[in-house]
C-alpha cells in the first residue's frame, strides 16, 4: 500500500508539471500535451480505487490515518482535474475567438447595406455572449475554489475537535473507578436524604400529637 501511495503522489506531481507544459504548449502541440496529462490522471484515479480497497483492509489502529491520507490524494486529484478543465476551456475560447476573427475578416459582405449591418450585429452579439460565458465560468471556478478552501479549513477544525474528543474519552476511560464511586456516593446520599425527611416528619407528627 505504501508503494502505491507514493507512486500516486509522484503522479500527482507529474500532472502538476504537465499542466504547466499544457499552458505553455504551442497550438500544434497543446492537444498532445493535454492527452498526456489526461492519461496520468486516469492512472491516478485507478490507483485511488485500489487504495480505497486496501485502506478498508488496514487494521483499526492504522485505518483512520490511512483514510485521511487517501482523502488528501483524492482532493489533490480533483483539484488537478478542475485545473485541466479550466485550461481546456480557456484554450477552446481562445481558438474560438481566433476562428471567429478569421471568419469575420474573410467574410464577403453583400452589397446590400442592411444585410451587412445585420451580419455584423450577429457577430458582435455572438462575441459578447462568448465573453459573458467565459466570465461566468471563471466566477464559478473561483467560487468552487473558495468552497474547497473553506472545506479544507473546516476539515482542520474537525480534526482538532476529534483529537480533543479522543483525549476526553481517554481521560474518562481512566476515570471509570472515580465515576463508580461518585454514583455509589450519590445513591447513599439519596437514601440519607429520604431517611432524614422521614425522621423529620415523624418528629413533627409526634410534636403535633403530644404537645397540642
Amino acid at each position: 500500500m505504501e508503494r502505491l501511495y507514493h507512486d500516486t503522489n509522484k503522479l500527482l506531481q507529474e500532472v502538476q508539471n504537465g499542466l504547466s507544459r499544457v499552458e505553455q504548449a504551442s497550438p500544434e502541440n497543446v492537444h498532445h500535451a493535454e492527452s498526456e496529462v489526461q492519461t496520468m490522471i486516469d492512472r491516478i484515479v485507478s490507483n485511488l480505487e485500489r487504495l480505497d480497497i486496501l485502506v478498508n483492509k488496514e487494521p483499526p489502529t492504522r485505518k483512520q490515518n490511512a483514510r485521511l491520507r487517501l482523502d488528501q490524494l483524492k482532493y489533490d486529484c480533483q483539484h488537478l482535474q478542475a485545473a485541466l478543465r479550466n485550461i481546456q476551456h480557456r484554450q477552446f475560447m481562445k481558438e474560438q475567438e481566433i476562428k471567429d476573427r478569421e471568419e469575420l475578416l474573410t467574410r464577403r459582405f453583400v452589397a446590400n447595406e442592411d444585410n451587412t449591418s445585420i451580419l455584423i450585429d450577429q457577430e458582435l452579439r455572438h462575441n459578447t455572449s462568448l465573453h459573458d460565458a467565459h466570465r461566468g465560468i471563471d466566477d464559478l471556478l473561483g467560487a468552487g475554489a473558495a468552497t474547497i478552501e473553506n472545506l479544507r479549513n473546516q476539515r482542520s477544525v474537525l480534526k482538532g475537535t476529534q483529537r480533543r474528543i479522543l483525549d476526553v474519552a481517554n481521560m474518562l476511560g481512566l476515570s471509570n473507578t472515580v465515576m463508580r464511586l461518585i454514583e455509589k456516593r450519590t445513591s447513599q446520599d439519596t437514601w440519607i436524604l429520604f431517611g432524614g425527611m422521614a425522621v423529620t416528619c415523624i418528629i413533627m407528627y409526634l410534636c403535633y400529637v403530644y404537645l397540642l
